[in-house]
């Protein structure tokens, strides 16, 4: 029996209150597209970025060791942020209400951080050795100082990560009641292009150099833009669908702000990551010297816990993800969180998913105090 054609429904009728709502929705949108558009395009009504109060505990060449101010501390012992060489920290206290910081606060945390001043002329010669050796046990000793402490539960995030291992294989004796590394680097043979042009001798670091030794922040840029090279024409696809919200046009203006805002890398450090790190890929191989030191992950015994982003694209999973097996600790935890690189400290789902199992580790390796 032949199938007999569908009968065309004829379409539904709107009711009159219905298309004048819509046609409202529609006027208002397009005039804050426009407002927004010329605001966006101007430069103006940008938001204020990382606005917790904080105070200069302690400061010695680019370091500067911060400690936020709370009436809500519970925990003991204090955190210790160790940010990253080559971004802006206030990425960990973007914004009222999508901070980083505030959640650490809420829970109960004295928190410290680990911050650094833009290279020049000065640091151009400073190595991994002036990190790991000099500002981290400096700035350690000081937080338990300032907090009245004998230790502290340490956290590094991104490259922030690779120094704060680099320190704690280094000083097995530290004051440390655990480590938390996020989107940490261990494994650069997973770094992709990258390592094949270390490991293939085609990456040049000198002529990565500025004229006083650094690695430039606009190469710095450059080469993260390199990683996702059309992540921009998709950021800027999504503003257009949205750019009448005015709450995503403030969180697009603040991430843009961020993510274009970078700091020179300093010349003698560069030329260590990627020879040693990167080429000869030591953390993996046991190939880490530090001052003329042989120096082993296995070395690094308290509590450990690592946190990586699945969708990471500049921290790629493989490249964080063997790190549990590489230190000695009893217990080494590892966290996959379906996040990217900024979305594990960023936006609703950090805020709903990634910040409270992060929260939820250090609490067990924290105390209740008076």
């Amino acid at each position: 029996m032949p199938t007999l054609p569908a009968v065309p429904q004829p379409p539904r009728l709107r009711a009159p209150g219905e298309l004048l709502g819509r046609v409202r929705r529609d006027v208002e949108r397009n005039a804050l597209r426009a407002r927004n558009g010329i605001r966006l395009a101007a430069g103006t009504h940008r938001p204020r970025l990382g606005q917790t109060p904080r105070d200069l505990v302690w400061s010695h060449g680019r370091c500067r060791l911060y400690r936020y101010r709370s009436d809500q501390v519970s925990l003991g012992p204090p955190l210790l942020i160790v940010f990253s060489l080559v971004s802006r920290s206030y990425v960990l206290d973007l914004q009222p209400g999508n901070s980083f910081i505030e959640h650490l606060q809420a829970a109960g945390f004295d928190v410290f951080l680990i911050d650094w001043a833009p290279a020049d002329e000065r640091h151009a010669c400073e190595g991994l050795e002036d990190y790991a050796d000099g500002y981290l046990p400096e700035a350690v000793r000081r937080t338990c100082e300032a907090a009245g402490s004998d230790s502290v539960n340490l956290f590094g995030y991104c490259y922030g990560g690779v120094l704060a291992l680099l320190y704690a294989a280094h000083h097995p004796d530290a004051p440390l009641r655990s480590l938390t590394v996020m989107a940490t680097p261990v494994d650069f043979s997973q770094w992709g292009l990258f390592s094949e042009l270390a490991r293939d001798g085609r990456l040049d670091v000198d002529a990565l150099l500025d004229d006083v030794g650094n690695v430039p922040a606009s190469t710095v840029r450059q080469s993260f833009r390199f990683l996702k090279p059309t992540g921009e024409l998709r950021q800027y696809a999504t503003l257009l669908d949205n750019v009448w919200n005015d709450e995503y046009v403030t969180a697009y203006q603040a991430m843009t702000t961020w993510s274009n805002d970078h700091v020179p890398f300093p010349g003698a450090a560069m030329r260590q990551t990627m020879e040693m790190l990167v080429r000869d890929n030591a953390f993996v191989c046991d190939r880490l010297r530090l001052g003329g030191d042989a120096v082993s992950l296995r070395d690094i015994t308290v509590p450990t816990l690592t946190v990586l982003a699945e969708r990471d694209h500049i921290v790629p999973e493989p490249t964080a993800a063997p790190l549990p097996e590489l230190v000695g600790s009893q217990e080494s935890d590892c966290l996959r969180l379906d996040a990217g690189h900024i979305g594990l400290v960023v936006g609703r789902t950090a805020a709903r998913v990634t910040i409270p199992r992060i929260i939820d580790f250090l609490r067990r390796r924290s105390e209740a105090i008076a």
